[in-house]
Protein backbone atom coordinates (compact mmCIF):
# COMPACT_ATOMS: atom_id res chain seq x y z
CA UNK A 1 0.00 0.00 0.00
CA UNK A 2 3.09 2.54 0.76
CA UNK A 3 4.70 1.79 -2.46
CA UNK A 4 1.04 2.04 -4.44
CA UNK A 5 0.63 5.62 -2.30
CA UNK A 6 3.80 6.57 -3.75
CA UNK A 7 3.34 5.78 -7.49
CA UNK A 8 6.14 3.33 -7.20
CA UNK A 9 6.38 -0.16 -9.10
CA UNK A 10 8.07 -2.76 -7.47
CA UNK A 11 8.87 -6.60 -8.23
CA UNK A 12 7.54 -9.15 -5.05
CA UNK A 13 9.66 -12.29 -4.53
CA UNK A 14 7.72 -14.92 -3.07
CA UNK A 15 9.27 -16.50 0.22
CA UNK A 16 8.64 -18.90 3.00
CA UNK A 17 9.39 -18.98 6.42
CA UNK A 18 12.11 -21.63 6.11
CA UNK A 19 13.27 -19.31 3.07
CA UNK A 20 16.20 -17.62 5.03
CA UNK A 21 18.85 -18.29 2.45
CA UNK A 22 16.59 -15.88 0.40
CA UNK A 23 17.02 -12.74 2.59
CA UNK A 24 20.54 -13.59 4.19
CA UNK A 25 21.54 -10.65 2.28
CA UNK A 26 19.51 -8.46 4.66
CA UNK A 27 21.78 -9.25 7.27
CA UNK A 28 18.58 -11.20 9.45
CA UNK A 29 15.42 -13.19 8.61
CA UNK A 30 12.39 -11.67 8.59
CA UNK A 31 10.17 -10.18 5.97
CA UNK A 32 9.70 -7.20 4.63
CA UNK A 33 12.44 -6.35 3.07
CA UNK A 34 13.10 -3.92 0.67
CA UNK A 35 15.50 -3.70 -1.98
CA UNK A 36 16.33 0.25 -3.62
CA UNK A 37 18.97 0.77 -5.39
CA UNK A 38 21.59 -2.17 -3.79
CA UNK A 39 20.33 -1.20 -0.49
CA UNK A 40 18.22 -3.18 1.71
CA UNK A 41 15.90 -2.50 4.47
CA UNK A 42 13.77 -4.47 6.45
CA UNK A 43 10.96 -3.96 8.79
CA UNK A 44 7.34 -2.13 7.58
CA UNK A 45 8.81 1.42 9.81
CA UNK A 46 11.80 1.48 8.55
CA UNK A 47 10.57 1.11 4.64
CA UNK A 48 7.94 3.32 5.28
CA UNK A 49 10.50 6.31 6.28
CA UNK A 50 12.87 5.16 3.65
CA UNK A 51 10.10 5.88 1.01
CA UNK A 52 9.18 9.06 2.40
CA UNK A 53 13.13 10.29 2.46
CA UNK A 54 14.18 9.42 -0.39
CA UNK A 55 10.75 9.88 -2.60
CA UNK A 56 9.40 12.88 -1.10
CA UNK A 57 6.19 12.97 -3.73
CA UNK A 58 2.56 12.07 -2.15
CA UNK A 59 3.71 11.87 0.92
CA UNK A 60 2.63 8.64 3.03
CA UNK A 61 2.15 11.09 6.52
CA UNK A 62 0.17 13.67 4.71
CA UNK A 63 -0.45 16.58 7.69
CA UNK A 64 0.40 13.69 10.59
CA UNK A 65 4.04 13.87 11.97
CA UNK A 66 6.22 10.72 11.91
CA UNK A 67 6.42 10.48 15.54
CA UNK A 68 2.67 9.75 15.15
CA UNK A 69 2.39 7.66 13.08
CA UNK A 70 5.12 5.79 14.37
CA UNK A 71 3.15 5.46 17.24
CA UNK A 72 0.10 4.09 15.79
CA UNK A 73 2.60 2.18 13.77
CA UNK A 74 3.59 0.72 17.54
CA UNK A 75 0.31 0.34 18.47
CA UNK A 76 -0.44 -2.17 15.25
CA UNK A 77 2.56 -4.42 16.02
CA UNK A 78 2.46 -4.13 19.91
CA UNK A 79 -1.22 -5.05 20.54
CA UNK A 80 -3.33 -5.69 17.11
CA UNK A 81 -1.08 -8.28 16.31
CA UNK A 82 -1.18 -10.26 19.36
CA UNK A 83 -5.01 -9.71 19.57
CA UNK A 84 -5.48 -11.19 16.14
CA UNK A 85 -2.55 -14.14 16.05
CA UNK A 86 -4.98 -15.77 19.14
CA UNK A 87 -7.51 -15.78 16.68
CA UNK A 88 -5.83 -17.18 13.49
CA UNK A 89 -2.77 -18.23 14.08
CA UNK A 90 -3.82 -22.29 14.12
CA UNK A 91 -5.05 -21.12 10.68
CA UNK A 92 -1.82 -19.92 9.28
CA UNK A 93 -0.39 -22.95 10.05
CA UNK A 94 -3.06 -24.97 8.31
CA UNK A 95 -2.33 -22.65 5.37
CA UNK A 96 1.35 -23.25 4.74
CA UNK A 97 3.45 -25.09 2.84
CA UNK A 98 4.77 -28.60 4.26
CA UNK A 99 8.20 -27.49 4.32
CA UNK A 100 7.73 -24.59 6.77
CA UNK A 101 4.91 -26.43 9.35
CA UNK A 102 8.01 -27.74 11.69
CA UNK A 103 9.54 -24.61 11.84
CA UNK A 104 6.22 -22.09 12.23
CA UNK A 105 4.96 -24.60 15.07
CA UNK A 106 8.18 -24.79 17.09
CA UNK A 107 8.88 -21.22 16.77
CA UNK A 108 5.66 -19.91 17.69
CA UNK A 109 4.80 -22.14 20.05
CA UNK A 110 8.11 -21.11 22.08
CA UNK A 111 7.05 -17.74 21.31
CA UNK A 112 3.63 -17.56 22.81
CA UNK A 113 4.46 -20.42 25.73
CA UNK A 114 1.34 -22.95 24.38
CA UNK A 115 0.46 -24.74 21.38
CA UNK A 116 -1.12 -23.14 18.72
CA UNK A 117 -4.02 -25.06 19.61
CA UNK A 118 -4.34 -24.15 23.08
CA UNK A 119 -3.58 -20.24 21.45
CA UNK A 120 -6.92 -20.46 19.48
CA UNK A 121 -8.98 -22.24 22.50
CA UNK A 122 -12.18 -19.98 23.76
CA UNK A 123 -12.76 -18.01 20.60
CA UNK A 124 -15.36 -15.60 21.33
CA UNK A 125 -12.87 -14.46 24.48
CA UNK A 126 -10.10 -14.02 21.95
CA UNK A 127 -13.29 -11.88 20.07
CA UNK A 128 -14.04 -10.35 22.92
CA UNK A 129 -10.47 -9.27 23.56
CA UNK A 130 -9.87 -8.11 19.79
CA UNK A 131 -12.96 -5.67 20.48
CA UNK A 132 -11.55 -3.97 23.42
CA UNK A 133 -8.04 -3.33 21.62
CA UNK A 134 -10.01 -1.99 18.55
CA UNK A 135 -12.31 0.85 20.86
CA UNK A 136 -9.46 3.55 20.31
CA UNK A 137 -9.77 2.65 16.29
CA UNK A 138 -13.44 2.45 16.04
CA UNK A 139 -13.59 5.49 17.64
CA UNK A 140 -11.85 7.16 15.74
CA UNK A 141 -13.08 5.74 12.47
CA UNK A 142 -16.72 6.50 13.51
CA UNK A 143 -15.97 10.43 13.50
CA UNK A 144 -13.57 10.47 10.57
CA UNK A 145 -12.85 8.43 6.94
CA UNK A 146 -9.44 7.45 7.73
CA UNK A 147 -6.82 7.91 10.32
CA UNK A 148 -5.33 9.61 8.22
CA UNK A 149 -8.42 12.61 8.06
CA UNK A 150 -10.11 13.06 4.78
CA UNK A 151 -7.30 10.81 3.17
CA UNK A 152 -5.40 7.43 3.91
CA UNK A 153 -1.99 7.71 5.18
CA UNK A 154 0.45 5.19 6.30
CA UNK A 155 -1.32 5.17 9.89
CA UNK A 156 -4.29 3.81 7.83
CA UNK A 157 -1.70 1.35 5.67
CA UNK A 158 0.03 -0.22 8.58
CA UNK A 159 -2.90 -0.83 10.73
CA UNK A 160 -4.94 -2.09 7.51
CA UNK A 161 -1.99 -4.58 6.92
CA UNK A 162 -3.26 -6.41 10.25
CA UNK A 163 -6.59 -6.78 8.74
CA UNK A 164 -5.13 -7.58 4.98
CA UNK A 165 -2.92 -10.30 7.15
CA UNK A 166 -6.13 -11.94 9.05
CA UNK A 167 -8.14 -11.96 5.94
CA UNK A 168 -5.72 -13.74 3.48
CA UNK A 169 -4.86 -16.71 5.89
CA UNK A 170 -7.67 -16.88 7.89
CA UNK A 171 -11.83 -18.03 7.23
CA UNK A 172 -13.07 -16.01 10.77
CA UNK A 173 -14.69 -12.60 9.93
CA UNK A 174 -13.32 -10.30 12.31
CA UNK A 175 -15.58 -7.55 11.75
CA UNK A 176 -19.22 -6.79 11.90
CA UNK A 177 -20.78 -5.20 8.37
CA UNK A 178 -21.84 -2.26 10.70
CA UNK A 179 -18.56 -1.38 12.23
CA UNK A 180 -17.20 1.72 10.97
CA UNK A 181 -13.99 -0.48 11.10
CA UNK A 182 -15.62 -2.84 8.50
CA UNK A 183 -16.07 0.18 6.12
CA UNK A 184 -12.82 1.55 6.40
CA UNK A 185 -11.44 -1.78 5.77
CA UNK A 186 -13.71 -2.15 2.21
CA UNK A 187 -12.49 1.20 1.30
CA UNK A 188 -9.13 0.16 1.74
CA UNK A 189 -9.87 -3.18 0.17
CA UNK A 190 -10.96 -1.23 -3.23
CA UNK A 191 -8.16 1.66 -3.09
CA UNK A 192 -5.63 1.53 -5.47
CA UNK A 193 -7.89 0.25 -8.29
CA UNK A 194 -8.66 -2.95 -6.02
CA UNK A 195 -5.18 -3.94 -5.13
CA UNK A 196 -5.79 -5.47 -1.89
CA UNK A 197 -9.35 -6.92 -2.75
CA UNK A 198 -7.11 -9.14 -5.97
CA UNK A 199 -5.04 -10.63 -3.11
CA UNK A 200 -5.37 -14.35 -2.86
CA UNK A 201 -7.36 -15.32 0.33
CA UNK A 202 -9.01 -18.55 1.56
CA UNK A 203 -12.18 -19.44 -0.29
CA UNK A 204 -14.98 -17.31 0.38
CA UNK A 205 -17.36 -20.08 0.61
CA UNK A 206 -15.11 -21.12 3.72
CA UNK A 207 -15.12 -17.74 4.87
CA UNK A 208 -16.87 -18.13 8.44
CA UNK A 209 -18.84 -15.52 10.47
CA UNK A 210 -17.21 -14.94 14.03
CA UNK A 211 -19.82 -12.41 15.84
CA UNK A 212 -18.71 -10.51 19.05
CA UNK A 213 -20.28 -12.42 22.20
Amino acid sequence: MALAHKRLNANCIAWRFSDKQKIAFSGQGAVPVLVDHGQSIHDSWRIAKHLEENYPSQSLFGNASASLVQFVNAWADRALVPAIAQIVILDVFNGLHEQDKAYFRASREKMLGASLEAVVEDKPTKITKLKRVLAPLRQALGEQAYLGGNAANYADYCVFGMFMWARCVSPSELLEKEDPIYTWRERLLDAFDGMARAAFTVSENQRLKVTYP
